[in-house]
């Protein structure tokens, strides 16, 4: 008879018309939103842990731009197929040949002791990026952050033709959410 856990796991890793791996504890999941990458971790039997602002819902996709707009987040435990909608995914561990990676029961752990907790978010700092990173390696980065500063910074200058800042009331509309 097969289990709950794994008709979802087929349901999960065709549901997208390609097979995905099956994720294992403790790895990084990246969700292709559009215009920017979400991130969570993985904990075991279908769950993710992962930062969402106070009034998200599972799956919401592009509403989750408005996580740029607060200066909170909570820490959720859902299921990976509703965190990520229709959105596609993968397991993303990046920084497995920069960074050691914290032993698995550490990392679920720790993910676990946080959920229901609102932690502070900041879009350049603390986004779900760096939180992620920090649960499996105890280092928080992003790359996304970097590499848009750095392409932000290009745009400016194409855009100028000097460093001045923008004009005074301008808005920049290419900034991405994480």
């Amino acid at each position: 008879m097969k289990t709950q856990r794994s008709s979802w796991c087929q349901l999960l890793l065709y549901r997208i018309g390609q097979r995905i791996p099956e994720p294992k504890p403790g790895d990084l999941i990246e969700i292709f939103r559009p215009f920017y990458r979400h991130w969570a971790i993985y904990v075991g039997d279908g769950y993710v842990v992962h930062l969402a602002p106070p009034s998200e819902v599972a799956g919401a996709g592009a509403a989750s731009v408005m996580s740029a707009l607060t200066d909170k987040a909570i820490v959720k435990k859902e299921l990976l197929y509703d965190v990520a909608g229709s959105d596609k995914y993968q397991v993303n561990n990046k920084h497995d040949d920069k960074y050691s990676p914290l032993p698995c029961s550490k990392i679920i752990q720790r993910a676990e002791e946080l959920v229901g907790q609102e932690v502070l978010y900041k879009l350049t700092s603390e986004n779900c990026e760096h939180f992620v990173n920090e649960l499996r390696y105890g280092v928080a980065r992003s790359d996304q952050v970097v590499s848009h500063s750095v392409t932000q910074a290009g745009v400016q200058w194409c855009n100028l033709g000097s460093l001045q800042p923008p004009p005074p009331g301008s808005s920049d509309s290419s900034a991405s959410a994480f």
